[in-house]
């Protein structure tokens, strides 16, 4: 039985301008993983994700990597306690 989880990321490098959260958003999806990805204005990537803890090392291992345009030099993962408090996985605003 696999254990479900929380990560709260930060991706850095080229991941703005080439598709990077609709991708994320896409393989999310994919994966029945729950939760959310936006643009920060520093350049960086913010998404914090729900799933089965198989499926969320899968999204993580694909997160290093990014789209074919994207250029990942960092990923900064935090666990934190599963909440179930999503229902889809959406792509949100800027901050």
């Amino acid at each position: 039985m696999t254990t479900n989880c929380r990560v709260h990321i930060f991706i850095s490098g080229k991941v703005q301008g080439v598709y990077y959260r609709q991708n994320t958003a896409q393989k999310a999806q994919e994966l029945d993983i729950k939760g959310w990805v936006r643009n920060l204005s520093d350049g960086r990537v913010e998404s914090v994700m729900e799933g089965n803890e198989v499926n969320i090392g899968k999204i993580l291992n694909w997160c290093k990597q990014g789209p074919a345009d994207a250029n990942v030099t960092g990923v900064q993962i935090f666990n934190e306690e599963y909440e179930s408090e999503f229902t889809t996985f959406d792509i949100v605003k800027t901050v």
